[in-house]
């Protein structure tokens, strides 16, 4: 019952619902009625350009039904900056919902890295339903410091992460091929999403020379201080961002505005390489439609 009431409060309060909450909320009532008569996959309208196929037991996807965008100032970054042209490199994909804003709605092409065959095979159906096969170079892998493999958990949905020794023993796990990024691509992107679960760190480990390329203009991160479970100081990424000539932004998608911030937000950080290039692509984007609105 608690986690029921947390949802329906961050539904009610999602900036997504600021001027509809009751809508958000009647949606959210929707899909949970789904769940209950339909055992099936859906696919539903997500922004003009794409759709995305969500299931029961989804729940990070099945946030955007009734959320629009959960991910609301990050995702709106993404659409806002990005253009046809430019790379977007997607690691940590899921089921592809970042990857689909980018390729479907905007058209730039996405390099989507997703370590756990669940989610890949969601991935796939995600960009074979949007026809943006042309665009989208999937890869079922991990990224990492050292070539390799490496153990994963996998019945967590949108939290599956590098399995830790107790977890290993405890949890369904699964081996997967790991490679350092520098070596995995030779595209360089205008920006690098990376939702990896803790395990930041070692992914940038093997990104150094891909981070340091001035074509990479902003780096969309999640520190919310998972790495401790891995022995990880998530403040040694901010600081190797900020030598590499990076500073830490959140996003007000509404007036367009990159806010500084002086230290890693408490979810996603946006972090910039060139800030004029940045601020002039988002002041000059077209506006998205998502349902019933537009941003």
């Amino acid at each position: 019952m608690n986690a029921l009431i947390e949802v329906l409060q961050k539904t009610w309060n999602h900036p997504f619902n600021q001027k509809k909450p009751i809508l958000g909320v009647w949606r959210f009532v929707k899909w949970q009625i789904n769940n209950i008569l339909n055992k099936h996959p859906i696919i539903f309208p997500f922004t003009e350009h794409s759709k995305l196929i969500v299931k029961k037991g989804m729940k990070g996807a099945t946030g955007n039904l009734y959320n629009g965008l959960l991910e609301f100032s990050d995702m709106l970054f993404v659409l806002h900056c990005l253009r046809a042209e430019d790379t977007f490199l997607d690691i940590g994909a899921n089921v592809g919902v970042y990857t689909l804003l980018a390729s479907a709605e905007i058209g730039a092409k996405t390099i989507a890295i997703e370590p756990v065959p669940e989610a890949f095979a969601s991935l796939e159906m995600n960009i074979a339903i949007n026809k943006i096969d042309a665009k989208v170079s999937l890869l079922n892998m991990a990224v990492g410091e050292k070539e390799g493999t490496i153990t994963f958990t996998s019945a967590l949905d949108t939290v599956n992460h590098v399995a830790t020794a107790e977890e290993k023993a405890t949890e369904p796990v699964i081996e997967v091929k790991v490679m350092p990024l520098d070596q995995l691509i030779e595209t360089v992107p205008t920006i690098i999403k990376i939702d990896v679960e803790g395990y930041e760190t070692n992914v940038i480990k093997g990104a150094k020379k891909t981070i340091a390329n001035a074509g990479v203009k902003a780096i969309v991160i999640e520190l919310n201080g998972s790495g401790t479970r891995y022995g990880f100081d998530e403040n040694a990424i901010h600081q190797f961002f900020l030598e590499n000539g990076y500073k830490p932004f959140q996003y007000d998608p509404i007036h367009r505005v990159l806010m500084p911030l002086a230290a890693p937000h408490e979810h996603n950080t946006i972090y910039i390489s060139d800030v004029e290039f940045v601020q002039h692509r988002i002041s000059t984007a077209r506006r998205i439609k998502v349902q019933d609105q537009e941003f």
